[in-house]
C-alpha cells in the first residue's frame, strides 16, 4: 500500500514520456491508432479468456472442487484487461503479459504469494 502513491505518480510520468517518443518517431496518427488496436485486442482477449474462466469456475463449482487455480487466471485477466484499455504503450505490454499464457503463470504464482504474505500477517480475513 504504501508504494501506490509513487505508482501512481511514476506510471503516468513514463506513459506520457513513451508516447511523446512515441509520437516523434513514429508520428501523431500512428501512436493513437496503437493505442485504440491495443484497447480493443484488450477488450476482445479479456472477454474470451473471462468467459472461459467463468465457464471453467462453473464446472469445477458442479463437481465439487474449489476453482482456486481459475480463480487466480480471472484476477490476471481482470487486471491484464483493465491495463489494455489504460491508454499507453508501458500499461499495454504489462497487460498483455499478464493474458498470454506463459508470463500468465508469472503473475499467477506473484498473486499466490502475495495473498499467502496478507493471510500470514493477519491483514487478510477470509469470512465463511
Amino acid at each position: 500500500m504504501r508504494y501506490i502513491v509513487i505508482i501512481m505518480i511514476a506510471v503516468p510520468a513514463a506513459e506520457i514520456a513513451v508516447l511523446l517518443l512515441s509520437g516523434k518517431i513514429i508520428g501523431v496518427w500512428p501512436t493513437i491508432a496503437l493505442i485504440l488496436f491495443t484497447g480493443i485486442l484488450g477488450a476482445y482477449l479479456a472477454k474470451k479468456q473471462g468467459l472461459e474462466t467463468i465457464r471453467r469456475v462453473n464446472e469445477q463449482l458442479q463437481h465439487g472442487h474449489m476453482p482456486g487455480d481459475a480463480i487466480l487466471d480471472g484476477i490476471c485477466i481482470l487486471v491484464g484487461g483493465i491495463l489494455l484499455l489504460t491508454p499507453g504503450f508501458l500499461t499495454d505490454i504489462t497487460g498483455l503479459l499478464m493474458l498470454a499464457p506463459p508470463t500468465k503463470l508469472f503473475f499467477k504464482k506473484l498473486i499466490l504469494k502475495e495473498f499467502r504474505k496478507w493471510i500470514e500477517k493477519n491483514t487478510f480475513t477470509i469470512i465463511r
